[in-house]
């Protein structure tokens, strides 16, 4: 009797992408935080952003997956052996060759998860669990909608049918995701109450929740810490080159440290102070800094 053939792997990027996904669906939108499972959510929510942007690459042209695409040749393509291009060249190469419409917020939670990917594989990652689901939560919610507007539509009947299953898990896995914010945010309503007007947008997890007190900041959501100088840092290197500085001198304090348009938990956008923490009454009375913009 012969004996029997080994079993074949048959994974079509676009199956192995969702495959991935669904991996990372898995391990995301519970408050229980696993750190493990957190950990691989990242690790495969990057391999299947890698895996989809890059397929629709190969759909234009199958050099624009290679790292130099004036040096690729048909046999490395087909061996694989060659290096790809990176997740932040796929975006430019989408958006500049392809067309396909990739906003600043979904490249910025593309280069998030980048690095939080690289920080775990390399040095060790050290972020609040909840900061990284919620950025890793973008990313899925981006990449959902990059397969049912991109992907999906020209797939064959026979892939579409064997990838439908999963895609249900990974649409209620997005569903769950999604409800994990708001609902925290639910729970902390009693420890940020009497506090908006001190509360700010936390850099790392980005929700209305870091209170600010002085010299550090901790956000309710995450548990991030931050000091005050190093929320000037993250203000300066996020703030647009073409629009000048957005960190004044306080007038109350005659700290450096009031940020222009501010989010606050009370839903206004103000001029705040990081040093005395609290609104500057108008943008007036926040004065210009004399010397010119330099990093903190």
């Amino acid at each position: 009797m012969p004996a029997a053939s080994p079993p074949q792997l048959d994974f079509p990027p676009v199956r192995n992408g969702v495959d991935y996904l669904l991996s990372a669906v898995d391990h995301l939108g519970s408050d229980r935080t696993d750190p493990r499972g957190i950990k691989y959510a990242v690790l495969h929510l990057h391999a299947a952003a890698e895996v989809l942007l890059k397929t629709r690459l190969v759909r234009e042209h199958w050099s624009l997956v290679f790292d130099d695409p004036g040096q690729a040749t048909s046999r490395a393509f087909r061996s694989g052996d060659f290096k790809s291009c990176t997740l932040a060249q796929a975006v430019v190469r989408l958006r500049n060759i392809a067309g396909i419409t990739i906003t600043a917020k979904e490249d910025e939670a593309l280069g998030d998860l980048g690095r939080d990917r690289n920080a775990l594989q390399h040095y060790g990652l050290t972020h609040s669990a909840h900061a990284v689901e919620a950025r890793a939560g973008r990313v899925l919610d981006f990449l959902v909608r990059f397969l049912d507007d991109v992907l999906l539509p020209s797939l064959g009947l026979d892939e579409a049918n064997a990838i439908g299953p999963d895609m249900i898990r990974v649409r209620d896995g997005l569903t769950g995701v999604r409800a994990f914010i708001p609902q925290r945010l639910r729970r902390l309503r009693g420890d940020l109450q009497g506090r908006e007007e001190r509360t700010v947008r936390c850099p790392h997890c980005e929700q209305l929740a870091m209170v600010a007190e002085g010299g550090t900041n901790r956000c309710l959501f995450c548990g991030a810490v931050v000091t005050t100088k190093e929320m000037m840092v993250y203000v300066y290197l996020g703030s647009p080159e073409d629009e000048g500085s957005l960190i004044d001198i306080c007038p109350r304090c005659g700290q450096h440290t009031v940020v222009h348009e501010s989010d606050l938990a009370t839903g206004d956008r103000l001029p705040f102070c990081f040093s005395c923490p609290g609104v500057i009454p108008s943008a007036a009375d926040a004065s210009p800094a004399d010397t010119p913009r330099e990093r903190p």
